[in-house]
């Protein structure tokens, strides 16, 4: 079933390239949602979100002739709205602050089980954590990123990532006993 999905992409991308604008359209219609919810967990403002996800399909039909088919066009896509994401909040200067010179022994915290945890305080958490966390908290938990993609997407080194990364968790385990 999986592959017959793929091949269905992949044959409206091969039209996409050509230039066909109703494939192009249907390739949108199919991933336009998604990647607003990526930009969204990300930028935080509806309005940004959208302007992101416009941004990004743009650029990616421009540079389609790119796409190898190495991995899929969603995957493929994703990259393109996460970059752009960050590029905007870049220019908004939402400052991830580099620990570079320092060191850190992290050990891991007692977590509660996960039943036991609200999935709307974890959301409402997330929401209310300062942007640098927030970016590393989506980056790594909900988009599946590890901290060596992490680095390179954001131009920081892999300890500055996982460093960031525990505290943004720690932070947000603090958040989430308050609520």
């Amino acid at each position: 079933m999986e592959t017959n999905i793929q091949n269905i992409h992949n044959d409206l991308v091969k039209k996409s390239k050509t230039g066909d604008r109703h494939s192009q359209y249907q390739l949108y219609e199919l991933y336009v949602d998604a990647m607003y919810n990526v930009s969204f967990r990300m930028v935080g403002i509806k309005e940004d979100a959208e302007d992101v996800v416009q941004d990004s399909f743009i650029e990616a039909f421009k540079n389609l002739h790119t796409y190898k088919y190495q991995s899929t066009f969603g995957s493929w896509l994703k990259r393109i709205v996460i970059n752009k994401s960050i590029n905007h909040l870049k220019v908004k200067r939402i400052p991830i602050t580099p620990i570079e010179n320092h060191e850190f022994h992290l050990q891991e915290e007692n977590i509660e089980p996960i039943e036991k945890i609200d999935l709307h305080k974890v959301k409402k958490g997330i929401e209310t954590l300062p942007n640098g966390y927030k970016q590393i908290i989506n980056l790594y938990l909900l988009e599946g990123y590890d901290h060596n993609e992490i680095g390179e997407i954001l131009e920081i080194s892999t300890s500055t990532s996982k460093s960031q990364y525990h505290r943004a968790k720690k932070k947000l385990i603090e958040i989430i006993k308050e609520l």
